[in-house]
């Protein structure tokens, strides 16, 4: 093949050429993704009026900075049907690679409460870090009972777990 006839023909299929690689670029653009981020697998609390879970603290500052802190504005996620807020992006993606690790246990209602069978809403700044797992409680009594002996309550707390999220209101 001659060095004119090359040219010609690469210069006529580039236009088909192109067209393939812009169908390529649109059907991948339309196809979910294939690795798509970890969800919670429980109900979360989020306050009714702004939509932000555990009442916009930041859950990565429990395990990092050992306090609740408030999230940002700035540092947004939305996981698990409500908002989250983080003080930092480092937080953000930490939670988003590990949401079942930086969430509270229980939806983060208070675990000595759903171990008697009830659901009682924990309140973010009565929590307590237990084998790597954040627990939010309504009372500091609790806290302090389940902070005292955590395998008195957990087996409890998630025989009566699954019973107790589907009976949640929607």
């Amino acid at each position: 093949m001659t060095a004119q006839r090359q040219q010609r023909n690469w210069s006529g299929s580039k236009p088909l050429f192109c067209r393939a690689i812009a169908v390529i670029a649109l059907v991948a653009l339309l196809l979910p993704p294939i690795g798509a981020p970890a969800a919670t697998t429980q109900r979360i609390i989020a306050n009714r009026f702004s939509g932000l879970a555990i009442d916009g603290f930041d859950p990565v500052s429990y395990f990092v900075d050992g306090q609740a802190l408030m999230g940002l504005p700035d540092f947004e996620a939305a996981q698990g049907g409500v908002v989250w807020r983080f003080r930092n992006e480092g937080n953000r993606a930490s939670f988003l690679a590990h949401p079942e690790v930086y969430g509270p246990q229980f939806g983060g209602y208070d675990p000595t409460d759903v171990a008697r069978g009830v659901t009682v809403a924990g309140n973010p700044r009565l929590f307590a870090v237990v084998e790597e797992r954040l627990f939010l409680f309504s009372r500091e009594d609790t806290r302090d009972a389940f902070a005292a002996d955590p395998a008195r309550y957990l087996p409890r707390a998630e025989a009566r777990w699954p019973a107790l999220e589907q009976d949640l209101p929607q």
